[in-house]
């Protein structure tokens, strides 16, 4: 069965189906559709009045050749009106003048005037030629109405190779590559022989599939036609092999060129470009002036933008004086190149004066500066460059907007990462998923995690990046649980990568979910991407906070063990005020020659703290830089205070600050008031608060440390105070919550929160723990040595809600099994003591990460040695009161 050349057989497949035309004797509506029913188009212009127009008006030697001058000289308007007045006169319109009023609009851009033409055409003939269907045919390809253009190619009685390249362009250009590489085929069905014309857009398609083995049967054709000697056939061939990654093949045909052009060098170059083969690219890029070929704008971009990719900031400058030299440093598209070459090489300066030596600036110039500056982490200089963006009159594009929003979300700035989101809505670019995906990462980094959320749940297609965002940020908000949730409903539509699994281990870490971290860990196994990024650090830090030490040695000692694995797992020992074994850890990270960094010697500090090993404490910062190179900062200095206002040492740790070489932050001072809490210093305690409040009044933390100094001492008056400085600042305390993982599920308990399935349950258990409690003669949660001072103040900074989660615990898993607690806020001395005995009278391990440390109850003792809950917790019944 064979196809006949002048009319198909049936229509290909696409998404664009053929419209169904309809004759009309008024052709004032034009029925063109590119869906199976009638559409009616009306025209934008206004009607034309032709009362001025008669019989004597028109050339009456040719009408059509006057119109044809018309059309010759671009006169779109007149010639149409022209051409009502001819048919109103019923004088006929030939070929070439058709043809020329269909390439005028074609020019023009006219889309309502080429089809009322083709309207009027179609009324007088019920086919159409070769040349004017090739013109309709070529026109409405032009548009994009490739339904039009079909149903044109259908009632050309005959056609021609150019027919069949124009309408295959057509399909390839709007992305319909299988219907082009279909068309192609069928061409050759019906016993078209393909030019010189045909072969380059046919590999284009099939490089942009990519489809090796379609190519390869193309390039089978290009020999048997004889175009094997062609250059612009072999050029598309060569690109056609680089897109389909298949580069020896490639180079080969290049190699066998027996002439080449410009076209030629450019699609090898930016072939083994694209492929990663940078090296490769450049030498053919040293080799194309040595064979005389100057390069042109497309050939420096793509080099420029290789010296970027291979991080060689001497060769990205030679480029640069070439593009000097040269005279290219003129346009646009290279400057920019410049520009986005140098942020990424880190010489952002350069990057500034290429962009100060533009004398004209496009959006993309803008753009580069800002998201330069971005990645840069210059995010005041990103915003500050919006802002004379605006000035100079550009309107930003997606791209903008997303940068600019990143640098919101650095800096906190929600109200100007408001108004962007206004903007983003007018202009529309809020369809774009970088935007909308920017979005929620800015509203998450600023706290408004619902408004993150409002963003998320409009996004129609969502990507893994879209989840991952959404995922962080309520990790980033402590909304833990939801991040689980949320990953849980991801992997039913998308399959997460490294940076989902990082974020929602960060959750699992966070609130102690140690079956869900398992879980993730086997995913990244199956899957592959266990080693990839800071997923194996990500893993170690999830075994680490769940306070399971044993498998996180396991994963330490199968993955590459960077600074960053030590410093995890010094991390972990600093947590449970391990102090010797953090020192004897860091030692033995020096043997195996991991040089630390700024970040090992912080929990290495705290660790020494929490030890009180003074002595050793001061010995590894004062080695710092003399001995590692590591210039102490704030977070050092701070850690320093902390090891001598924890060891009592109250006016050495004040002397230290004085003396600090730099000037100290709030942190500095907040751990001074916590060391004045601890020992109930309430004068030193208040001049700390008072230097904190000078520079920092939106942490909460702060405001917490001082009540408890407050209460510590019994100065109720005094934690009211700061209770309502507090409220006049709008910061609330977050409820106590606690997180018990049983059987694999995760459980959540708030403070006084009496909905919980198995509330009575709970309550009733631990009626009897406090009875047993009394019998014991230990009292119950408030028992006689408890005064009202300890009381009040355990129930606002602790909450309690430890308890629930222990008591379900024992109620949901067999006797013996160990129960694993993480808590948001610190374990007041109440529900230490309970705790306590619960592990004696049930003979379990009960491990508790409160917000400071491990605590790890076994036999009625804690790991802790009640050392560090007295410091907190402990009131002095005999301190004064008010």
């Amino acid at each position: 069965m064979a196809f006949s050349a002048k009319t198909p057989r049936s229509l290909i497949k696409s998404d664009l189906p053929s419209p169904i035309h309809r004759k009309l004797r008024k052709h004032k509506f034009l029925y063109f559709s590119n869906r199976r029913k009638t559409h009616q188009i009306s025209s934008t212009q206004p009607q034309q009045q032709l009362s001025f127009l008669n019989t004597n008006s028109l050339n009456s030697s040719d009408p059509n050749s006057h119109l044809h001058l018309l059309c010759i000289n671009g006169k779109l308007q007149e010639a149409l009106n022209y051409l009502d007045s001819m048919q109103e006169l019923q004088i006929p319109l030939d070929e070439d003048t058709a043809i020329g009023m269909v390439r005028l609009c074609e020019w023009k851009r006219a889309f309502e005037e080429g089809s009322k033409i083709y309207c009027y055409v179609s009324n007088s003939s019920n086919s159409l030629s070769l040349r004017l269907g090739n013109a309709f045919l070529s026109m409405f390809v032009r548009f994009g109405k490739l339904g039009d253009a079909w149903y044109v190619f259908g009632k050309m009685l005959e056609r021609d190779v150019f027919s069949w390249n124009v309408l295959i362009s057509g399909y390839a250009k709007k992305g319909f590559f299988d219907e082009a590489l279909c068309l192609y085929h069928r061409m050759l069905w019906v016993g078209f022989k393909p030019d010189v014309y045909t072969f380059p857009c046919v590999l284009r398609t099939c490089g942009a599939v990519p489809n090796l083995e379609r190519g390869k049967e193309v390039h089978v054709h290009v020999i048997r036609f004889g175009f094997e000697a062609d250059v612009d056939v072999i050029n598309a061939l060569i690109t056609m092999y680089v897109k389909c990654g298949d580069l020896p093949k490639a180079r080969l045909l290049f190699d066998k060129m027996a002439r080449r052009d410009r076209i030629s060098w450019n699609a090898i170059i930016s072939g083994y470009f694209e492929n990663g083969e940078y090296l490769e690219g450049i030498r053919l890029f040293f080799k194309m002036r040595e064979h005389w070929f100057d390069p042109d704008l497309m050939t420096m971009t793509s080099v420029i933008s290789a010296c970027e990719s291979l991080g060689n900031e001497r060769l990205g400058r030679e480029i640069h004086g070439y593009v000097i030299v040269t005279g290219m440093s003129a346009d646009v598209s290279v400057c920019n190149s410049l520009i986005q070459m140098y942020f990424s090489l880190g010489c952002w300066e350069t990057a500034e004066k290429v962009f100060d030596r533009m004398e004209w600036r496009d959006v993309v110039s803008w753009t580069a500066m800002i998201s330069g500056y971005e990645n840069n982490v210059l995010p005041d200089k990103a915003l500050d460059t919006y802002r004379m963006m605006e000035l100079h009159g550009f309107v930003p594009d997606e791209i903008t907007l997303a940068s600019v929003l990143s640098a919101c979300a650095y800096l906190g700035k929600l109200d100007m990462g408001i108004k962007l989101h206004e903007l983003a809505k007018r202009t529309g670019f809020i369809s774009y998923i970088i935007v909308a995906n920017t979005l929620v990462d800015m509203y998450s980094k600023c706290k408004c995690i619902d408004k993150a959320l409002e963003v998320f749940h409009s996004i129609p297609d969502k990507d893994v990046i879209s989840w991952t965002a959404i995922i962080l940020g309520l990790r980033l908000n402590n909304r833990c649980f939801e991040a689980l949730i949320f990953f849980r409903q991801m992997k039913v539509s998308l399959k997460p990568n490294s940076v989902t699994l990082v974020s929602v281990l960060s959750a699992c870490a966070r609130i102690g979910g140690l079956m869900c971290g398992k879980e993730i860990h086997a995913y990244a196994l199956r899957t592959g991407m266990a080693l990839d990024g800071f997923l194996p650090n990500a893993l170690l830090d999830m075994y680490v906070r769940c306070g399971r030490m044993g498998p996180a040695w396991n994963q330490f000692n199968s993955q590459k063990k960077d600074v960053s694995a030590w410093n995890i797992l010094l991390t972990g020992y600093a947590q449970r005020g391990q102090g010797k074994l953090a020192v004897e850890f860091f030692n033995r990270m020096i043997k195996s020659n991991v040089h630390p960094d700024e970040i090992t010697f912080i929990p290495l500090l705290c660790a020494c703290s929490k030890s009180e090993m003074v002595t050793e404490g001061l010995k590894y910062f004062n080695s710092m830089e003399l001995k590692y190179g590591v210039t102490p900062n704030l977070k050092h200095y701070a850690c320093v205070v902390d090891l001598l206002g924890c060891a009592g040492q109250l006016e050495e740790a004040y002397e230290f600050i004085q003396e600090m070489p730099i000037k100290p932050d709030a942190a500095i001072w907040g751990a001074f008031l916590n060391a004045c809490r601890i020992h109930r210093q309430v004068e030193l305690g208040e001049f700390a608060a008072q230097r904190i409040f000078e520079s920092d009044r939106r942490s909460v933390g702060y405001y917490v440390l001082l009540c408890n100094l407050y209460a510590n001492s019994g100065k109720w008056d005094e934690v009211a105070k700061v209770r309502k400085m507090m409220k006049d600042n709008g910061l609330v305390i977050d409820p106590g919550c606690s997180w018990v993982e049983v059987k694999g599920k995760i459980h959540a308990f708030l403070s006084g929160d009496d909905f919980h399935p198995q509330i009575n349950e709970i309550n009733a258990l631990l009626e009897g723990i406090y009875e047993k409690m009394r019998v014991a003669g230990l009292g119950g949660p408030k028992c006689d040595s408890m005064d009202g001072v300890e009381i009040s103040k355990a129930e606002i900074f602790c909450g309690h809600s430890e308890r629930l989660a222990v008591a379900f615990g024992l109620i949901n898993t067999v006797p013996g099994t160990p129960i694993w607690v993480t808590k948001n806020l610190y374990m007041c001395q109440s529900c230490h003591s309970t705790i306590k005995f619960i592990s004696k009278i049930v003979r379990r391990e009960i491990s508790v990460r409160d917000t400071e440390e491990f605590h790890h109850f076994k036999d009625g003792i804690c790991s802790c040695g009640d050392l560090e809950i007295l410091g907190k917790a402990l009131t002095n019944t005999t301190s004064e009161r008010n």
